[in-house]
């Protein structure tokens, strides 16, 4: 048995590679970067090169100070909803189309219109949207026919990485589910669905579970690596579902908020979960027998991004001259405005949205300026306006369930303030783990284990994870977050019409 789990966390930006102990240590990580090529019309490409590159760059400095020998297995989170197609030598016949890449609206316009969106939605667990894999494999078969014909696989991220390291086409349920593609009950591509997008099924890879042994290292791989030829490939899973198990939630009806560059309410449960409403989606789980229901937002540490970068440049000037983070310094302002920004609403919708609106079109706005607003409502009125929208997310959970407690992970999970605002906004118990932005990889590692056989089962979760003291909301808070609450939501019904024209 190794004394070692290897976690790749194949990102947008970059591959986190994180060692971590069989006990569940973190013992250490590193980040390998890599760009997005985006261009007209919606596109958002990347070359599976960088991935590569990245993944072994990254597991070579995380292993430079051990025996190779002790790392047991590897296993993987990635970004989901990619089309990458190869050939039969897993030659790349073009630029891996990521899920940032909404180009296919005319394929998904005609899928839609083919299969009623209600039968669909129970079918796949997800609307028809340009946003999922096999709508983008139909743009290249309208637009790059001849790249369609020789096309012998479309892989997700991580199969690509598996196919390096194994030679095999393979991935797993939780990633198929994020195709478009998938009968989500049945666990199995649904020749249905393929026959009115015009896809030929064998184009798809093997299904697995994330916890199936693929195979080991082949030799050119080992060396590229840095590893032994003995090294086991577990198959891993999409980011999405891999975050559910990363928080801690194994259990039916166990719920988690990943508040990152987008946001995202989601949990485990143990039946095909379905929303009459359809703001809400579902994948199948990185845990075997399991589904991973979700609502996620766009913009939310990414609004606070937009912030800082366009308002706060003298804040990071002042954090970079003093080695603090800026982050903290808005964090502190933001506690200098009183709950609820006195008055002041913003609508994070500034990449439009997906849950709970569903409008490309919509765009982002702040609401009920006034002369004695500062700089500190700003901020503190960004936060709020990305809670209510979560709120607005819960709630579709709330019809279906009894949520008092959530796991709060991802990086915008670090500010106390972030989640005091949360807790209120949303009149929830929110507990965080010590490793707030390790849920991912902590999930691949997880995987690894029971992959191999060195955890008999899931619960070997609890050994990497530590929680901190509950943050509970300010109940004399409610009375006035309930009033912009529904203030939030009429401000959006009231320019919704205008939109498309903005």
């Amino acid at each position: 048995m190794g004394k070692y789990l290897l976690a790749h966390d194949i990102g947008t930006s970059g591959n986190k590679a994180s060692l971590f102990s069989i006990d569940g240590k973190l013992i250490k990580s590193t980040v390998a970067g890599y760009p997005v090529n985006y261009g007209y019309g919606g596109c958002a490409e990347q070359n599976p090169l960088d991935w590569w590159a990245a993944v072994c760059r990254s597991t070579q400095e995380i292993i430079n100070d051990i025996d190779p020998k002790d790392v047991a297995a590897v296993s993987f989170s990635a970004q989901m909803q990619c089309c990458l197609v190869v050939d039969k030598k897993g030659t790349i016949l073009r630029p891996a189309i990521i899920w940032a890449d909404h180009r296919a609206e005319a394929q998904a316009k005609r899928l839609q219109e083919s299969v009623d969106d209600t039968y669909s939605y129970q079918l796949l667990g997800h609307r028809i949207s340009p946003s999922y894999s096999i709508e983008k494999l139909m743009w290249i078969k309208d637009n790059e026919p001849d790249i369609y014909k020789h096309t012998y696989k479309m892989l997700q991220v991580k199969d690509y990485i598996i196919y390096r390291m194994t030679g095999k086409f393979v991935t797993d349920y939780s990633d198929a589910s994020g195709t478009n593609a998938l009968d989500l009950e049945n666990l199995k591509w649904s020749e249905e669905i393929l026959s009115l997008a015009g896809i030929d099924p064998d184009k798809l890879p093997e299904l697995h579970f994330s916890t199936d042994i693929i195979g080991t290292l082949n030799p050119d791989a080992a060396i590229e690596l840095g590893l032994t030829p003995n090294t086991k490939v577990v198959c891993g899973g999409g980011d999405g579902p891999c975050s559910a198990l990363g928080a801690g939630c194994i259990h039916n009806n166990e719920m988690f908020l990943t508040f990152g560059t987008s946001a995202w309410i989601g949990g485990t449960t143990e039946k095909k979960f379905l929303d009459k409403d359809q703001i809400l989606f579902c994948f199948a789980h990185v845990i075997p027998g399991k589904y991973m229901p979700c609502g996620t937002m766009q913009s939310a540490g990414s609004s606070y991004s937009y912030m800082r970068n366009t308002f706060c440049q003298d804040i990071i000037q002042k954090a970079q001259a003093e080695g603090i983070s800026s982050w903290n310094i808005m964090n502190t302002l933001a506690k200098n405005s009183p709950a609820g920004a006195k008055g002041l609403l913003f609508l994070p919708y500034l990449t439009g949205e997906r849950s709970p609106r569903w409008n490309p079109d919509a765009s982002a706005s702040f609401v009920g300026i006034r002369m004695y607003h500062k700089r500190e409502d700003y901020i503190r009125a960004t936060l709020e306006g990305v809670a209510m929208n979560l709120d607005l997310i819960l709630d579709s959970y709330r019809k279906y369930m009894h949520i008092h407690k959530m796991i709060l992970t991802g990086g915008g999970a670090k500010g106390d303030i972030v989640a005091h605002i949360l807790s209120d906004i949303l009149e929830t118990e929110l507990i965080r783990p010590s490793h707030v932005e390790e849920a991912t990889s902590i999930a691949a590692a997880v995987i690894a284990g029971v992959g191999c056989g060195i955890y008999k089962d899931f619960n070997a979760i609890n050994r990497f994870l530590q929680f901190e003291d509950p943050i509970l909301p300010d109940l004399k808070n409610a009375p006035m977050y309930h009033e912009q609450k529904k203030q939030f939501d009429s401000v959006y019904q009231a320019l919704k019409p205008l939109y498309k024209n903005l």
